[in-house]
């Protein structure tokens, strides 16, 4: 090859860059492929666990100086791609479900904490960052995700099973689509489990690497079916800085431990009031509570998302905050929660693999 450049010397020198979520480098890490030299222009892929990777435009700057500065390479073509991976696989009774590679539950230990919003606005927020995302309503009393979507429908079928409906680039399944607006669904725990599982072995659901739970609030009947029924990847807790919240959230998070849920974090809604004309905040419902509930559990803290009034606008018209003001402070927050999401589950995916080969898993990162 021209100049001497081989391609065991752009591994070499992709060795030098380090992915701070993992503490490892992008070829330990087996991020740097299909390595090739010709005419010392080089050519190779970065491949991340996520393309929701918050440090996604570091590492490919500093992956494309790294080989830049190897002598005799006289240009270089990065492709950069995401590959994500299942956290865990089912266990024995539960659903297989080969089209979905994490789910992910969003619970609150109470209702009115904005669990739906938050839910909502973290599956677009993935989609918008180039993942295959879903959302399932699990909250079969109040199933209001078809509204946040601006979206009314019947489901249909490909033939053999339910078609989910489709919106802003995201698959959606809700019992909203089965019932009337105004009907009430008084329904005990066998039926409640028999829609869960409905849900996940009858729908049609495409390639996902994401399949967002909106779960019911509290500490109740559709928590335990899911847990039965399939692998969970994680769940996300929304609290408020309220006490009353806090102390919910410290039950919910309780109750995921029980069903061998892993809890990937808690966000904090309604953290402070972000007036959109004087752009003043203010902590209407206290401060910190959240993040001090997570330290005291040893839980990751995603991050807080404000009470700003656009959000309820963009929800009660079908036009989410992420896909409305996606650059607002506001929207940022939710995209900053969804790459801590997403690379919560790429930790874990990554320890485990590590684990399932007999070697010491790294340690989570906080």
């Amino acid at each position: 090859m021209a100049d001497g450049v081989q391609p065991a010397t752009v591994l070499e020198a992709l060795k030098g860059v380090v992915d701070p979520e993992f503490g490892k480098d992008l070829v330990a890490l087996g991020m740097a492929k299909d390595v090739a030299v010709a005419d010392g222009r080089v050519s190779f892929t970065l491949d991340l666990p996520t393309p929701a990777h918050p440090q996604r435009q570091r590492l490919r700057e500093q992956a494309e100086s790294a080989v830049a500065a190897i002598p005799g390479v006289t240009g270089v073509d990065l492709a950069v791609k995401a590959t994500v991976k299942s956290v865990t696989k089912p266990e024995h009774g539960q659903t297989p479900l080969p089209t979905v590679k994490n789910i992910i539950a969003v619970g609150a230990g109470k209702g009115g904490v904005g669990k739906t919003t938050v839910s909502v606005n973290l599956a677009l927020a993935l989609a918008q960052m180039g993942a295959r995302v879903g959302i399932l309503d699990g909250d079969v009393y109040g199933p209001n995700v078809p509204i946040m979507f601006g979206i009314t429908t019947e489901l249909g079928t490909d033939g053999e099973k339910i078609a989910p409906a489709v919106k802003y680039g995201v698959q959606i399944v809700s019992m909203a689509f089965l019932a009337k607006d105004d009907q009430a669904l008084i329904w005990r725990g066998p039926m409640l489990h028999s829609a869960i599982r409905q849900f996940f072995t009858d729908v049609a659901w495409k390639d996902l690497d994401y399949l967002i739970i909106d779960m019911p609030p509290g500490t109740g009947d559709v928590a335990l079916s899911l847990s039965q029924t399939v692998k969970v990847a994680g769940a996300v807790v929304v609290t408020t800085p309220q006490v009353v919240s806090l102390a919910d959230s410290r039950r919910a998070v309780k109750m995921y431990e029980k069903l061998t849920i892993p809890t990937l974090g808690l966000v904090e809604n309604m953290s402070y009031y972000a007036c959109p004309n004087c752009h003043i905040e203010s902590d209407i419902f206290g401060h910190g509570g959240g993040e001090q509930l997570a330290d005291e559990m040893s839980l990751a803290f995603l991050g807080r998302l404000p009470v700003y009034p656009p959000i309820r606008v963009g929800g009660d018209r079908g036009v989410p905050l992420v896909v409305g003001e996606p650059g607002s402070p506001a929207g940022r927050g939710f995209f900053h929660l969804a790459e801590r999401v997403a690379m919560r589950c790429a930790v874990a995916a990554h320890e485990n693999a590590i684990k399932h080969k007999g070697k010491i898993p790294l340690i989570p990162v906080r």
